[in-house]
């Protein structure tokens, strides 16, 4: 088998179905299989994958067992060369998979492979392409400084090497991922994704950033807006430093004053007003996937798109948050 597709799921029943069914028109001419791990949830998550899509494996855990252990779970009754690390609130073009299945097949000592996202507004999402986080990285990334926190010697539209990808999407070879443990299981949120590329890139493979497939990816990079996320996400940091780097009393001190005085800045900083863009409905009986995202990429409408025979449409206008389901009628 080519490619396993692992999907961990919690609660987003209808994006996990729109999902699903990018994944399949994706997946036709691949030999392939989709694994979906379901952190308990409680909105029928369950139940639709199997009317819907009954020959997808699906793993029901009893419990919220995090995004690391799941992704683990999955990948280890994965039967693929290659496994695709994926959220289940993106959308993929029928392309995407076989374009960077070639290009992996292509290199040697081929790490990590990702692609161009963009959020359900259209808008490039910067966290497609990281550098490694040194401390004075993290730094400014916590003041709002995020400029070397991102790849800029690579174009967003380009090929090249790139050192940090998010979660959301992550294609590598299975034997790879079980060389360097998977995702390891102490980060329940953040800082996973950052952990496996750096241990990929430590094991002497090249991690690619592919600019010339682009996935929709509903909820972006979460923002620095309060202190639970700030907490969270220096607290993984601290873990990454702490596993890979040498301990600094003077980054501890300023990473535990920060998570507390910059939320309570930015809270009073002008939020980002949405563009004024008239809306557009995308229907799958009529556009490919892949139409649908290059519509999304003009960025002249705000698109939602309805699946075939359902009575809901989905769409964003900012990578602030998943976004929004509408039932219709």
């Amino acid at each position: 088998m080519k490619l396993s597709v692992v999907i961990v799921n919690y609660n987003v029943r209808y994006f996990l179905e729109l999902c699903l069914k990018s994944v399949a028109a994706a997946v036709t001419s691949i030999d392939a299989e989709i694994i979906i791990v379901d952190n308990n949830s409680s909105d029928e998550s369950c139940k639709m994958v199997k009317q819907l899509f009954p020959n997808i494996r699906l793993i029901e855990n009893k419990e919220n067992v995090g995004f690391s252990k799941a992704n683990n779970q999955g990948v280890a009754i994965a039967k693929g060369a290659y496994v695709c690390v994926l959220n289940p609130d993106t959308v993929v073009a029928e392309d995407s998979f076989t374009q960077l299945l070639d290009f992996s097949d292509s290199k040697n000592k081929i790490g990590i492979v990702s692609c161009k996202l963009i959020d359900g507004a259209g808008k490039f999402l910067p966290e497609s392409k990281r550098n490694v986080p040194t401390r004075m990285v993290a730094i400014k990334k916590l003041i709002g400084l995020s400029k070397d926190y991102y790849v800029s010697n690579v174009k967003v539209n380009e090929i090249g090497k790139a050192s940090v990808f998010v979660g959301a999407f992550m294609l590598l070879k299975r034997n790879l991922y079980e060389e360097v443990g998977g995702f390891d299981e102490r980060y329940f949120m953040y800082g996973e994704d950052i952990d496996l590329s750096y241990s990929v890139l430590n094991t002497g493979y090249d991690n690619y950033y592919y600019g010339q497939t682009t996935v929709i990816h509903y909820k972006g990079e979460s923002t620095l807006k309060d202190e639970v996320y700030a907490k969270r996400f220096y607290g993984a940091m601290q873990l990454f430093y702490k596993k890979y780097f040498k301990s600094n009393l003077l980054f501890d001190i300023a990473v535990g004053l920060g998570v507390r005085i910059i939320p309570i800045f930015k809270s009073v900083l002008r939020e980002d007003k949405l563009e004024e863009r008239p809306e557009l409905t995308l229907e799958t009986a009529e556009l490919s996937f892949k139409e649908i995202i290059q519509l999304f990429e003009k960025q002249e409408c705000y698109c939602n798109i309805h699946i075939k025979n359902t009575n809901f449409t989905i769409g964003s206008k900012s990578s602030k948050s998943r976004g929004e389901v509408v039932f219709v009628s």
